[in-house]
């Protein structure tokens, strides 16, 4: 009878935990009681209960484990993909690249008027809106930047809350396991469950010391963030290019290293990859693309003559190359000021002379990008069409890997889950096996009473 009320415990807990995230069914292992010598026979004595398991596939639960931190690196990827394609969203909105197109145009048309003052003007106007672009492109990459600096930052603030908490559980399960009579179910499902959402967040190695039953965890190659019930924290610097960068400290208080490199996987991983490598390349591209167009434009317009006859200034006030910044870069004063200093000439007192508005429009189709090889509009069109390449192949891959995902959790929910229809059956097993357990009872007191009646007799 205890046996199977103990059963009908089991079931009961597995009822209720149908629907809780990470939960394994338990059964009873039932063995059986010693048997005894009654003359020349050996009588059973019943079954007892040994111990309450979980049903659990440890290879299926690190599968698990390592496709849901794909998953998670995939789509941190593909969600900062997305936003960089808002920002070179040329279908949508009037962007850099018909920017660039105007103001060479503009030049053209000066080319056909070169006495034209409206013509210069303008050159002037397309000349500002082409800079504005490059710099409102630059600032929303800086606020993709950021927008991953606080993923990684909220990230960290998780992963600490997780660590703690799987700390907690190591000396919990240590506790009830230490006699070796009682497994710790419970625990281990909910320790499970966090180790899966630790590895979802960030790069983990962990094993299981197969004498106290806890786990240590290494966050990359060298971050030891659990060590049985002990744990270490993972801290956040930013550094001189304003990056938030994940800290480990070998002891408390003690020295400090930057294990940022070492996460390839989780959604800490991605974002650090996407950072580092995408935003932070395309930063550079559309500096370089600002910055020699600047330099070309200035190198023709320098050698030219305006409508006073005065020769030719730099059109583009630009930054040292050491110390480029887009943001810096501006039209030169004196031309917003007066357009009449824009040169279109190469000779002085020649008024229909266009021979320098004829080179500048010309840059556009002139390969300057690339070690001489691709024009302005090549370079910037082929890194449009990159960020579209990547953000389609990264969909792409996110989509194969969601669904790996949904299938192990599937195969993970036929081994381990809660099944009503399988649970309602064990209940009415248990509770047949209850009351003709209770039977057997009744039946022998009956015959002990028949027996005691006949001795008073």
């Amino acid at each position: 009878m205890m046996v199977s009320q103990s059963a009908l415990q089991t079931t009961s807990h597995n009822i209720a935990n149908k629907s809780t995230e990470g939960y394994s069914r338990q059964r009873v292992d039932v063995t059986t009681n010693p048997a005894v010598t009654e003359g020349n026979q050996r009588v059973g004595t019943g079954s007892a209960m040994g111990s309450v398991n979980r049903i659990n596939n440890p290879w299926l639960e690190k599968q698990i484990e390592r496709e849901g931190a794909s998953f998670a690196f995939l789509d941190g990827q593909a969600n900062a993909l997305q936003r960089l394609e808002s920002v070179f969203n040329e279908q949508m909105a009037k962007g850099l690249s018909n920017s660039m197109t105007e103001f060479f145009n503009s030049f053209r048309e000066l080319a056909n008027n070169p006495e034209s003052t409206v013509s210069r003007t303008i050159v002037k106007d397309n000349a500002i809106v082409m800079v504005k672009n490059f710099q409102d492109m630059d600032r929303q990459l800086d606020h993709v930047k950021e927008d991953l600096n606080k993923v990684i930052e909220s990230g960290v603030n998780e992963v600490n809350a997780y660590i703690k908490e799987i700390a907690q559980l190591n000396e919990k399960v240590q506790q009830i396991e230490l006699s070796g009579s009682a497994s710790a179910n419970d625990e281990r499902d909910h320790r499970d469950l966090l180790v899966k959402k630790l590895s979802e967040k960030l790069d983990i190695s962990y094993a299981e010391d197969p004498k106290s039953g806890m786990l240590n965890i290494t966050a990359g190659q060298t971050g030891v963030i659990v060590a049985g019930t002990s744990h270490a924290e993972l801290k956040t610097s930013t550094n001189a290019d304003n990056q938030t960068q994940i800290i480990y400290e070998l002891s408390r208080g003690g020295t400090q290293v930057d294990i940022s490199d070492q996460f390839k996987r989780g959604a800490l991983g991605g974002a650090l990859q996407m950072r580092d490598g995408q935003v932070m390349e395309l930063k550079e591209h559309l500096a370089n693309l600002s910055y020699a167009m600047a330099t070309e434009v200035n190198r023709a317009h320098v050698e030219g003559f305006d409508k006073y006859n005065q020769g030719g200034l730099d059109f583009f006030d630009v930054p040292p190359d050491d110390n480029f910044n887009i943001q810096d870069l501006a039209v030169n004063k004196v031309i917003t000021e007066d357009v009449s200093r824009i040169a279109a000439g190469a000779r002085q007192n020649a008024p229909g002379d266009n021979t320098v508005a004829n080179v500048i429009h010309s840059l556009q189709f002139k390969p300057i990008m690339g070690d001489g090889h691709v024009t302005f509009d090549d370079f910037y069109n082929s890194k449009v069409g990159q960020i579209g390449v990547m953000t389609q192949r990264a969909n792409s891959q996110l989509e194969s890997q969601k669904n790996i995902v949904e299938q192990l959790r599937n195969t993970r929910e036929a081994v381990s889950g809660v099944s009503l229809d399988e649970e309602a059956t064990k209940m009415i097993e248990f509770q047949k096996a209850f009351e003709a357990s209770a039977r057997v009872i009744r039946m022998a007191d009956e015959m002990f009473d028949t027996v005691l009646s006949l001795k008073r007799m």
